[in-house]
């Protein structure tokens, strides 16, 4: 069996990637990273909505975690690409997706919108946990001193939920990296992509997949170190000399007043 395999298409794939299969990687790496980007976004509107007293806001929160958390991320994708502009009456997701600078292919702005979607159900409720995680007193506190809401929410709230909400974050990305070969059904050659043209054209599957799980297998060992690092500069900067409450409230208005803390 082993002396069917030939390696040396294995090692070139592994060692020596030719252009086409660096811009697939890149793909693979840009188009993980705008869907993530767009699925935490979506996430923090959708946990704020949940958190609303407006009922309508809080079931709407709702019916878009249940309808993109129960349905299957492939049916989404092809939705949002063939059924989008049908639906809706006007081009939604057009061709070509022209941003002054550079220019995406409309399969693949179809793949991230569709993923940041379905992301952004699941980061909601990480997002609302990690909310839910910070005592509510620092919330209370901080209206008693005058603070509005949405700075409070946002100078001393979200960035204490941080340290509860980046662990998840990292899983949820790492998930993102192996969901965005789903793309490849509409057209988009990625990293899953490359290797089925490859395959298909020379009917060798073990090397060419084989390669391809090693590439993804190195992109998520590259993240996870990378969210180990982040995490231990997060625990770090709880052990070190904390300011209190009030400093930070202090700081949250004036941003200038964590430099000059100690300051006679």
């Amino acid at each position: 069996m082993l002396a069917a395999v030939d390696w040396h298409i294995l090692w070139q794939r592994i060692f020596h990637p030719d252009h086409v299969f660096v811009l697939a990687l890149w793909r693979t790496i840009y188009i993980s990273v705008c869907a993530q980007a767009l699925g935490v976004l979506l996430g923090l509107i959708g946990a704020l909505m949940r958190m609303s007293r407006f009922f309508p806001l809080r079931l709407l929160s709702g019916a878009y975690v249940l309808i993109f958390r129960g349905t299957p991320l492939i049916v989404q994708i092809f939705f949002v690409y063939f059924g989008a502009n049908l639906l809706f009456g006007f081009t939604l997701i057009p061709r070509t997706v022209d941003f002054g600078l550079f220019q995406m292919d409309g399969a693949a702005f179809a793949g991230i919108v569709a993923l940041g979607l379905n992301e952004g159900a699941y980061m909601r409720e990480i997002i609302r946990a990690g909310i839910d995680a910070v005592d509510r007193g620092q919330m209370e506190a901080a209206k008693s001193l005058g603070m509005p809401y949405p700075m409070a929410m946002r100078r001393i709230v979200l960035p204490q939920a941080t340290r509860f909400i980046i662990p998840p974050l990292g899983n949820e990305f790492n998930s993102m990296m192996k969901n965005s070969s789903l793309i490849f059904f509409i057209g988009v050659t990625e990293l899953f992509g490359d290797a089925e043209i490859r395959y298909s054209t020379s009917f060798k599957p073990v090397e060419y997949f084989l390669a391809v799980a090693f590439w993804y297998l190195v992109l998520t060992t590259v993240w996870s170190l990378i969210q180990a690092q982040i995490e231990r500069k997060l625990a770090v900067s709880e052990r070190g000399d904390e300011l209190s409450f009030r400093e930070r409230v202090a700081a949250a208005w004036l941003p200038a007043a964590m430099r000059i803390r100690g300051t006679p």
